[in-house]
């Protein structure tokens, strides 16, 4: 499978308005945003975990970045209630699942074969810091090492927002809205913009919450295998 495979081109997944498809596991279902292979695959997704739902125990070939949106996911290590942001890369293994039912946002197979950076974060228990060259932006870090750049940005509403984005940029609302492009972003709106852009939006009457990760789309993607 190819799902916004292309990515020297802008791709927008407005997931939110998307049907659920069901996964190989029963009782868990996912929004694909992008997707190169089959199951075994270099893939973004938002993943819904039913109750009492579960998937094997798997080792992460290729690693896997996930933020959780609502609920408690949870496996072997501890429970990751939404806010959570967690980083298992290429050997390390799990048995994902949840007992009360979850959603998040998660990232497989893209990772450098050698990173062995593990991250297991409580946003809800970090702050948010002031971006001290967009005053409208505050940031709380999640990860950054020389290749990309992650982190969660709250914006101010009805704020102008530029982001550089010389190494690509992708951005998941989380909450709030904003426009870009002519195009209006809301809860699970994602957008994918690639190397050499500049983002420049305007943070919806609320203002907008987004999860942001940059620079990491300076070498092109691969299929795992």
């Amino acid at each position: 499978m190819h799902l916004n495979a292309d990515f020297s081109q802008r791709a927008v997944v407005h997931a939110g308005s998307l049907d659920w498809v069901p996964s190989p596991m029963a009782a868990v279902h996912r929004r694909m945003l992008d997707r190169i292979g089959e199951e075994v695959a270099r893939a973004t997704s938002i993943v819904r975990y039913a109750p009492a739902s579960h998937f094997s125990p798997h080792i992460h070939d290729g690693g896997e970045e996930f933020l959780v949106l609502d609920g408690v996911f949870q496996d072997e290590h501890g429970d990751y209630p939404a806010g959570s942001y967690v980083r298992n890369p290429p050997t390390s293994r799990h048995t994902p699942g949840s007992a009360a039912g979850c959603t998040i946002f998660v990232k497989l197979w893209q990772f450098d074969p050698a990173d062995r950076a593990q991250v297991r974060l409580a946003t809800d228990r970090t702050d948010f810091v002031p971006d001290p060259d967009r005053p409208s932006v505050s940031i709380l870090p999640l990860f950054r090492d020389a290749v990309e750049d992650v982190r969660l940005e709250t914006w101010a509403p009805n704020a102008s927002v530029d982001i550089p984005a010389p190494g690509g940029l992708e951005l998941l609302v989380l909450t709030g809205s904003f426009d870009e492009g002519g195009e209006h972003f809301v809860e699970q709106s994602w957008l994918r913009l690639p190397p050499g852009s500049v983002f420049a939006g305007i943070s919806g009457p609320s203002g907008c919450r987004v999860w942001a990760k940059s620079g990491h789309l300076r070498v092109m993607p691969r299929a795992p295998g």
